[in-house]
């Protein structure tokens, strides 16, 4: 059965309505009363959807949408493809935020165990969750409303499983853990104090100020991954964030939104990952790294400790180094500075010996 979303949608909206509440232009192209049912990725969007595009980076990937319509600066009308309407406005990624706003107006107020129901018990279960037999729910812990569990899987005490979300089976879901917006695969562990699904770190920023952008995509953790102590994976913005079978995350690290980690992947404590960024098969990531958004790390990269990625890693790479770069290279200036800073301490030492004599 597909699963139905955490965000209920509203719409759907003529074309006119959307450029009315954006604040958009309708482009020369575009029926005004077009029915616009939700929005979407450019390389994801079909008929119905809106997108929107704000990086020449993502031109490729508006030549190939499917979307009826698209939000979009007017320096980039022109590359709009012929079936898709236009929105035109300076600023497409808050234009964005106010649809999203549009089509799912909850979304600033996500559920997590639910509703308070006035005048009755909290139950620690809700009576529309669904446990599997041998599920053990401890004291203090909260079950929300839709919430599925697998068998032989523990709630430790103090955890939330937020709304709707599942839980495969034989998983551990620690004491003061958070299980919102998400999709949890088999024999899962996440350790004390672990916060999956809530909002990614999407602003558009502007000189009125900087407009939230509602984050109303999922995680989904796949089987056997284990993830450390006070660990946080963001939910996506419209896409999912993703964490691939069997991948192992250390304590104290940050995963953005729409992140998509590959299987086997080891990522060390105190590493962040920017959101939009994608790690092949089997990455490692020593301590401390940070990688900026929207790179790609190839299948088997390493990654040394307290190195800041800024671009894009072939597969298989070894890299280091503030900006990383290949090890070779970094070992070479490394080597390169040594001799230049001990070249510099003799001189200094010749220069004082010469004058003391």
């Amino acid at each position: 059965m597909e699963h139905p979303g955490f965000f209920d949608r509203a719409g759907p909206f003529s074309l006119r309505v959307v450029a009315d509440a954006v604040g958009a232009e309708l482009g020369a192209i575009g029926d005004p009363e077009l029915p616009i049912n939700d929005v979407r990725p450019l390389d994801d969007a079909g008929e119905g959807d809106l997108s929107f595009v704000d990086n020449p980076k993502y031109l490729p990937a508006l030549a190939g949408t499917r979307a009826s319509a698209c939000i979009v600066a007017p320096k980039f009308v022109r590359k709009v493809p012929g079936g898709t309407a236009s929105l035109v406005m300076p600023e497409p990624y808050r234009g964005f935020a106010k649809a999203i706003a549009l089509f799912y107006p909850e979304s600033r107020r996500p559920r997590a165990a639910g509703p308070a129901r006035s005048g009755a018990p909290t139950d620690a279960i809700h009576p529309s969750a669904i446990l599997e037999q041998d599920v053990i729910v401890e004291p203090g812990a909260i079950v929300g409303p839709e919430a599925q569990i697998g068998r032989g899987t523990t709630i430790a005490a103090g955890a939330v499983v937020g709304y709707r979300v599942h839980i495969g089976r034989d998983c551990y879901v620690g004491p003061n853990a958070s299980v919102t917006h998400a999709l949890i695969g088999n024999r899962v562990v996440l350790h004390a104090g672990v916060a999956i699904g809530q909002d990614g770190f999407g602003f558009a920023m502007g000189r009125e100020g900087h407009m939230k952008v509602p984050q109303i995509g999922r995680v989904v953790v796949q089987d056997d991954v284990e993830i450390g102590a006070n660990s946080t994976v963001d939910r996506g913005a419209l896409r999912d964030t993703i964490i691939g079978e069997g991948t192992k995350i250390d304590n104290l690290v940050q995963i953005g939104h729409n992140v998509i980690v590959g299987r086997h992947c080891i990522i060390v404590s105190q590493t962040g990952i920017s959101g939009s960024s994608e790690l092949g098969d089997f990455v490692a990531l020593g301590g401390q790294v940070g990688v900026v958004g929207h790179l790609k790390i190839g299948a088997g990269a390493q990654i040394a400790g307290s190195s800041n990625v800024r671009g894009d890693v072939p597969a298989g790479a070894r890299w280091g180094g503030t900006p990383a770069k290949p090890v070779r290279l970094w070992f070479r200036e490394l080597t390169l500075l040594r001799q230049l800073a001990e070249r510099r301490d003799t001189k200094i030492e010749e220069e004082e010996g010469g004058d003391g004599a």
